[in-house]
C-alpha cells in the first residue's frame, strides 16, 4: 500500500491538499485536507448587515460576485424584503456572465490540461487538425491558419528554452491518449479562451461598475441607476455593449467549448466509469423572474443516490425543505467541539492542529443535508434539471450526448454525468444553458426598461428584534449559501457555507466521506510519482477553496510570501 500526498493542489483556487492510499494501481482510500482558515465570520459579527457583501466578496478571488449575491439574498430574505424587477434582471446578467467565464477559465485553463498532451501539439499536421475541427463545429477560427498559428507559437516556447504557460505539465504521461491534431486543436482553443474569458469579465465589469468585488450591489436591489440620457448612468449604450460582448461570449461556448468537451469525452470512454463518488444531489433554483423570488429560469432541489425518482424541488428564496435541513459538522475539522448544527447555531471557534487521519484534519467543515453528504456543482445542476424536465437542459444535454455517441462509437446516456468527464459534460451543458438565459434576461431588462420602469432599489428596514436569514445562489461551482443571525440592527451571527465545502469537507462524525474523498476511490494510478489520474478528478470539481493570503505584523510589514509553480 502506497500512501501518496499531493500538496499543494495547483489550478485551483486556495490551499488543498490530497492523500491517497494506492495498491494494485488503484486508488483505495483518500483524504482531503483544506490547509488554510477562513475567518470572515468573525470579521462580520458586530457589522451592519447592510454592508456584509463587501466583506464576503473577499472570501475568494475568484467568486467575488457568488458571494456579494449569496449575502444581499440573505439579509433581504431576513427582512422579507422584494426586489425590483429591473434589480433581479441586472444581478442575473451579472450571474450568468461570472459564470461563463467561470466555466471556460475552468476547462480550458485550469482542467484541460490534465487531458491534452501539449507536447504532442507539436507532431500535429494543422491541416489534419483543421479538417478535424472545421467537421466538429462552424467556429470561425478553426481553420489551417489559425492551426499553423498555434504550432508556431508552440514552437516559439520550445525554440526559448521552455514552455511558457504549458511548462510543469505532465506531459508524455501513459493516461494521456489525445492524437497530436486533436492536442493542437484543442491548445488553439485555450488561447483563444484566454480572450473570450476577458469580454465575459468586461461585461461584469460594466454592470458591476468592476470586476472582481463588483460595486454596484445593495441590500434591496442594485446601485445602478437607469437614465437613457445619462453618460454617467446605466444606458442603452453600456446595455449594448454588455449585449456585444456576451454574443461573442455565446459563441465560444456554443461552438467551441461544448463540442471540445464532447470530443475530448469521446475520446476517454473509460473515464466515464470513475469518479462518481457521492450520488445524492442538491442545487438550488436561480435567476429568478420574479419580486419575490418564486419564480426561476433555472430549477434547484435534491436526488439521492443519483435516483430520478427521488428528485424533491426547492421551490423559492423560502423554501422550508432547504432552510430546515443543511447542518455543518466539525468532528473531523479543526474547530472546538466536534459537534453538528444548524449554520444559524454555528459558532466559529478555530482550534489548530496537526492532520491527523484518525482525528482532526482538515479547515473545511463537513456539510450534510438531512445527514447525508451531497454533491454540488454542474452535475448536480444538471442532472436535476434534466431529470425535473427543464426544457434547455434537456435540449443541450441531448446534443451534447448525441454529437460526443457519434465520435466515440457508441451510445451515450445521461447517466455518464455520474463521473469525472461527466461533471465537465455537466459543465459544459451549464455553460450553454447560461449563454442563452444571458441574452433572455437582458431582453427581458431591455424590455422592462422600454416599459417605463426604471426603478432599481426598494429602501431596507432593519429593526432591533432578532430575525435570520438565507441567502442562496447556484455559483459556478455549486450551491452556495450564507447564513445571518441580525439583531439590534448588527450582525449577531454570519456562516457561508460554499461550494467546496459540500464537496472538499472531510468525514463526518459518522464516518461518511465528502464527495472529493468518496470520488477518488476505485480510480487509477498508473505512475505515482506522476499522480495525474487523482488531479483528473478533483480538478473535474473545480475546487476554490478559498483566497491566498499572506501574513502581516502589527506593523504592516510582510513576514512572509509562498510562491506556488
Amino acid at each position: 500500500m502506497a500512501r501518496i500526498t499531493i500538496d499543494p493542489i495547483t489550478r485551483i483556487e486556495g490551499h488543498l491538499r490530497i492523500d491517497v492510499e494506492v495498491d494494485g494501481g488503484v486508488v483505495r482510500d483518500a483524504w482531503s485536507v483544506g490547509t488554510m482558515w477562513r475567518g470572515i465570520e468573525l470579521i462580520l459579527k458586530g457589522r451592519d448587515p447592510r454592508e456584509a457583501w463587501i466583506f464576503t466578496q473577499r472570501i475568494c478571488g475568484v467568486c467575488t460576485t457568488v458571494h456579494a449575491i449569496a449575502s444581499v439574498r440573505a439579509v433581504e430574505n431576513a427582512l422579507g424584503m422584494e426586489i425590483p424587477l429591473n434589480a433581479q434582471y441586472i444581478r442575473n446578467l451579472l450571474v450568468t456572465a461570472h459564470a461563463l467565464h467561470d466555466h471556460i477559465v475552468h476547462f480550458y485553463h485550469l482542467s484541460a490540461l490534465d487531458w491534452v498532451d501539449v507536447v504532442s501539439a507539436l507532431k500535429a499536421d494543422p491541416v489534419k487538425a483543421a479538417g478535424i475541427a472545421e467537421s466538429l463545429s462552424p467556429w470561425p477560427k478553426n481553420g489551417k491558419r489559425e492551426m499553423e498559428a498555434t504550432k508556431a507559437r508552440l514552437a516559439g516556447f520550445v525554440a526559448g528554452g521552455q514552455l511558457g504557460i504549458f511548462t510543469n505539465g505532465y506531459w508524455g504521461h501513459p493516461a494521456m491518449r489525445l492524437s497530436p491534431e486533436v492536442n493542437l486543436i484543442a491548445v488553439s482553443h485555450y488561447l483563444q479562451a484566454l480572450d473570450i474569458q476577458r469580454k465575459a469579465n468586461q461585461a461584469v465589469a460594466i454592470l458591476g461598475g468592476k470586476t472582481p468585488n463588483i460595486q454596484n450591489l445593495a441590500v434591496g436591489g442594485v446601485a445602478n441607476p437607469i437614465n437613457l440620457d445619462s453618460p454617467a448612468a446605466l444606458n442603452m449604450e453600456k446595455l449594448y455593449t454588455v449585449k456585444s460582448l456576451l454574443d461573442e461570449v455565446v459563441a465560444f461556448v456554443q461552438q467551441v467549448y461544448v463540442p471540445d468537451v464532447c470530443a475530448i469525452g469521446a475520446m476517454y470512454p473509460d473515464w466515464f466509469k470513475y469518479g462518481a463518488g457521492v450520488t445524492n444531489y442538491l442545487a438550488v433554483p436561480e435567476l429568478p423572474l420574479d419580486t419575490k423570488g418564486t419564480k426561476f429560469d433555472m430549477p434547484g432541489g435534491t436526488i439521492i443516490g443519483g435516483r430520478p425518482d427521488s428528485y424533491t424541488p426547492i421551490t423559492s428564496f423560502q423554501d422550508k425543505y432547504f432552510k430546515d435541513n443543511v447542518t455543518e459538522g466539525i468532528a473531523r475539522a479543526h474547530y472546538e467541539g466536534s459537534w453538528d448544527k444548524h449554520p444559524w447555531e454555528e459558532t466559529t471557534d478555530p482550534k489548530p492542529g496537526e492532520v491527523d487521519h484518525d482525528g482532526k484534519y482538515s479547515w473545511v467543515k463537513a456539510p450534510r443535508f438531512k445527514g447525508m453528504p451531497m454533491q454540488v456543482g454542474p452535475t448536480a445542476q444538471v442532472y436535476m434539471a434534466y431529470v425535473a424536465g427543464h426544457e434547455p437542459t434537456r435540449r443541450w444535454a441531448n446534443a451534447a450526448l448525441d454529437k460526443a455517441s457519434k465520435i466515440a462509437g457508441a451510445k451515450l446516456s445521461p447517466e455518464i454525468l455520474h463521473s469525472t468527464l461527466g461533471r465537465h459534460a455537466a459543465r459544459a451543458i451549464r455553460a450553454a444553458v447560461m449563454s442563452e438565459l444571458a441574452l433572455k434576461h437582458w431582453n427581458l431588462l431591455a424590455e422592462n426598461i422600454g416599459k417605463g420602469d426604471f426603478t432599481t432599489f426598494n429602501e431596507p428596514k432593519i429593526g432591533n428584534e432578532e430575525v435570520r436569514g438565507v441567502g442562496f445562489h447556484e455559483a459556478p461551482r455549486g450551491a452556495l449559501s450564507h447564513w445571518v443571525v441580525m439583531k439590534d440592527k448588527k450582525i449577531a451571527n454570519y456562516q457561508a457555507v460554499v461550494p467546496s465545502t459540500w464537496n472538499a469537507g472531510p468525514r463526518d462524525g459518522k464516518g461518511q466521506r465528502g464527495p472529493y474523498e468518496a470520488s477518488l476511490i476505485g480510480n487509477p494510478v498508473a505512475d505515482p510519482k506522476r499522480p495525474l489520474e487523482v488531479l483528473r478528478t478533483i480538478h473535474s470539481f473545480d475546487p476554490c477553496l478559498s483566497c491566498a493570503i499572506h501574513t502581516v505584523d502589527m506593523e504592516g510589514n510582510e513576514q512572509s510570501r509562498v510562491k506556488v509553480l
